[in-house]
């Protein structure tokens, strides 16, 4: 059974920034991202995070290669605790060995929800599988975020801490049908979601984190150094939907909806 966007939506290292100076809320300026393949999407992309002076954080994401037409859920992880660096999980942390690094499988290493980037409404963990709040790939695979959200309503500590993030974001095609399905089994989330819907399809870091040669400038897309793979192994990264607290409550939601959705259907 395949996987409309209507019903996965109810489913579920140069410094770059503007010399600003630094204020109460942080270091302002722009911070660039390489959005990078995971699990083998040819996804590929960058995006820029921009702090302003007042607190404020402006998100602006492009990417190309993602399953057209399809929701994806896309997120800021990481963490306020500044001793602590998150990255996206290589390859080695798909420990059953099925070349798609796993939602549980992907947890240790990035760290939680800690921005939803949602195009309306709440942005919290709790928001993590609104897909239907989330942005839409369009015909050719292209997708183009921007929001801006207000320093009353980011987690506290989120400028300091703006190194220790990331972005990611979710939905890939294993089968090449240009749909979500549950070909390549279900989402370790709940065993009633296609695992396409969920599975990490790329991740960038903030210059800063545990990782080198991040490259400055805005955003450009496709001029990333990616290697694009055939089918589903991880060739680079691997990355995880939901974490921490955040994850019993998604995969609740996402259960939930997709079962009234199954029900509706028939």
């Amino acid at each position: 059974m395949a996987f409309s966007a209507a019903a996965v939506g109810s489913a579920f290292a140069d410094e770059s920034h503007a010399a600003q100076g630094d204020t109460s809320q942080g270091t302002a300026g722009d911070y660039s991202i390489t959005v990078e393949q995971l699990n083998g999407s040819g996804v590929e992309g960058s995006a820029v995070i921009t702090l302003e002076e007042n607190g404020d954080l402006a998100v602006h994401v492009e990417a190309s290669g993602l399953v057209p037409g399809q929701p994806h859920a896309q997120h800021i992880h990481g963490s306020t605790d500044l001793d602590t660096d998150f990255t996206c999980p290589g390859p080695d942390a798909d420990e059953d060995g099925d070349g798609i690094v796993s939602t549980a499988e992907g947890l240790p290493a990035y760290g939680d929800i800690h921005i939803s980037l949602t195009t309306e409404g709440d942005s919290s963990p709790d928001s993590g599988l609104a897909v239907e709040r989330m942005p839409v790939a369009d015909d050719n695979g292209n997708l183009e975020y921007s929001r801006t959200f207000s320093a009353d309503e980011l987690p506290d500590g989120t400028a300091a801490a703006i190194r220790n993030l990331h972005i990611v974001q979710h939905g890939i095609d294993v089968n090449g049908n240009g749909e979500y399905d549950a070909d390549a089994g279900q989402s370790s989330l709940d065993p009633e979601l296609p695992l396409e819907a969920t599975a990490p399809a790329s991740c960038g870091m903030i210059e800063g984190s545990n990782i080198s040669d991040i490259p400055g400038g805005g955003v450009d897309t496709g001029n990333g150094q990616l290697v694009t793979a055939d089918g589903p192994a991880v060739d680079q990264q691997g990355i995880v939907l939901v974490a921490g607290a955040g994850l019993g409550m998604g995969a609740a939601i996402g259960a939930v909806a997709y079962r009234r959705f199954r029900t509706e259907a028939r």
